[in-house]
């Protein structure tokens, strides 16, 4: 699927809410940062307690507000012990935060390419999030937490930027899955991120 403008009165690109098992995959979502920052909603967020779920080879460009993950700092009694998502082989472009802001849940990010981007990956209000084997290209802060957010970080590439995190619990998934190293992540991502039909 590819997704463009989608104005904040309509809500988000996508929107994932009350919903278990949800795997998106190979999908193009965007606006433009041309207008000012609550012009449009996110592009991809998942809330009211959803659980398990995976966005993979997406590439999410020119926005805002990228990516929500628990929608309120007052919503801990709906969503702790839910909001387990998976973000991988994501390609984020000029964006300006949330890639993605978490909440509560627990989180994995790998094998992703953040190239142009202010706020990176946002831990918070307890989140726990897994980060391996990304790369951040002219990223501001790539990771960090507010409101003890935690995180535990490998083999990633930050750039100029770094990890602002303190660290996780969070040492594993409990499924299977391989990482390819930080040094071909780029190349690995950007043939494959969007709304294509590359799955080799």
């Amino acid at each position: 699927m590819n997704i463009s403008k989608v104005l904040a009165a309509d809500g988000d690109a996508i929107t994932v809410q009350n919903s278990t098992n949800i795997w998106i995959d190979h999908c193009e979502l965007s606006s433009d940062r041309d207008h000012d920052k609550d012009y449009y909603d996110g592009l991809l967020d998942v809330t009211h307690g959803s659980d398990f779920v995976t966005i993979s080879n997406t590439y999410f460009h020119d926005h805002w507000k990228g990516s929500l993950v628990g929608h309120s700092d007052k919503n801990s009694g709906e969503d702790t012990g839910h909001l387990r998502v998976t973000y991988y082989g994501n390609h984020w472009h000029n964006i300006n935060s949330r890639m993605p802001s978490f909440r509560f849940g627990t989180g994995h990010v790998y094998n992703t390419y953040f190239e142009s981007c202010h706020d990176g990956i946002n831990t918070r209000q307890s989140a726990q999030i897994l980060v391996e084997s990304n790369v951040f290209a002219a990223v501001s802060k790539p990771l960090f937490s507010t409101d003890s957010g935690y995180a535990v970080a490998r083999e990633n590439d930050f750039g100029s930027g770094g990890n602002n995190a303190p660290r996780g619990t969070v040492l594993r998934m409990p499924y299977n899955y391989s990482t390819i190293p930080s040094t071909e992540v780029k190349a690995a991502v950007i043939r494959k991120a969007g709304a294509t039909l590359v799955y080799a």
